[in-house]
């Protein structure tokens, strides 16, 4: 059978090992395809008669599967899904899997560094004092931001899947109060060091409160004006999950005012980040470029997952389907 991966480089920039994949396929690899919404006619080209189709951020939508016939199985090499497609997909038969967890404890160690980042701005520091403030400064240490002790204050997490759970256990070894809301109040919370909290409730009472739901109709836009009006004044917001949790002019606007006391986010609204978007200039605003989930170790558990993908579908009992028929 013929693969091919469109957008290889994002998860194998060369510190990882195609060879599993390609023992399973006759594999091409591209390292980016390039997406334009007037045409899809690279993507299928690409394809050609290929089978066997991996995508990461690469979209999939229904005219490839038109133009791409041979499609029998897509593999997204992420969690979300969305850039495929699923009922045109459904509609030609073609299997989609993504990959369920790879990233837990990558994405819950960077949620905390971006916090620890808000708290303590070492970036910042390094950087002047590599410019020569320290050694020409009169005091014998400085700080030109301030400091914030965690301890004994509340951490909010808003969704309390794996990444959010994993969370809580590294902010409850900081000393911090732990509260969470999921839509689903399962048994997991009996077991776990927070205390369930409703949604407003959660936000009256955080000092912080980082976000691990997915995205969906209903958690769309969740931090807006509304939101984080109900929020403590100067309470820290970080974001790991996806960037159109949040209404961005709204809380660029919380950030320049102080009602939101700083903010640091891996994840925007559209990505790469358009140089229009307003948390760019905001103040007490951290952003990086959605690595949360890259560390090798994660990108090659995810990688292993793919191959498991790939082979249960060719052994005949596939898993980790998104599209199965109801």
């Amino acid at each position: 059978m013929k693969g091919v991966i469109l957008d290889g480089y994002t998860l194998n920039p060369g510190d990882l090992d195609w060879t599993e994949l390609e023992r399973l396929c006759d594999l091409t690899v591209y390292d980016r395809t390039a997406y334009s919404e007037k045409g899809v006619d690279l993507i299928i080209e690409r394809v050609g008669d290929a089978e066997i189709v991996f995508t990461n951020k690469t979209p999939l939508p229904a005219k490839v599967f038109i133009g791409a016939p041979n499609i029998r199985f897509v593999g997204v090499l992420a969690t979300g899904y969305n850039v495929v497609d699923i009922d045109a997909a459904r509609e030609k038969n073609v299997v989609v899997t993504n990959i369920p967890t790879y990233g837990t404890a990558a994405v819950a160690q960077m949620a905390i560094a971006l916090l620890l980042e808000v708290c303590h701005h070492v970036g910042a520091h390094d950087s002047a004092v590599k410019n020569g403030a320290w050694a020409s400064g009169d005091d014998w240490c400085f700080w030109n931001y301030p400091l914030i002790e965690l301890a004994e204050k509340t951490m909010g997490i808003v969704g309390f899947g794996r990444i959010g759970r994993q969370t809580a256990k590294v902010a409850d070894a900081l000393g911090m109060d732990v509260i969470a809301f999921d839509q689903y109040r399962g048994d997991h919370f009996n077991a776990s060091v927070a205390q369930f909290a409703e949604l407003d409730d959660l936000f009256a009472r955080s000092d912080v409160i980082s976000l691990h739901v997915p995205l969906s109709n209903a958690t769309s836009g969740m931090i807006n004006a509304r939101s984080i009006a109900k929020m403590k004044r100067g309470a820290i917001l970080i974001n790991t999950s996806r960037g159109q949790l949040i209404v961005e002019e709204e809380l660029a606007e919380a950030l320049n005012s102080g009602r939101i006391g700083g903010a640091a986010l891996d994840v925007v609204s559209t990505e790469p980040i358009r140089e229009a978007n307003p948390l760019l200039t905001a103040k007490n605003c951290i952003l990086t470029p959605h690595i949360a989930w890259a560390p090798k170790e994660s990108r090659q558990r995810l990688l292993d997952a793919a191959v498991e993908n790939l082979s249960h579908f060719l052994s005949g009992a596939p898993v980790n389907v998104v599209n199965e028929r109801i």
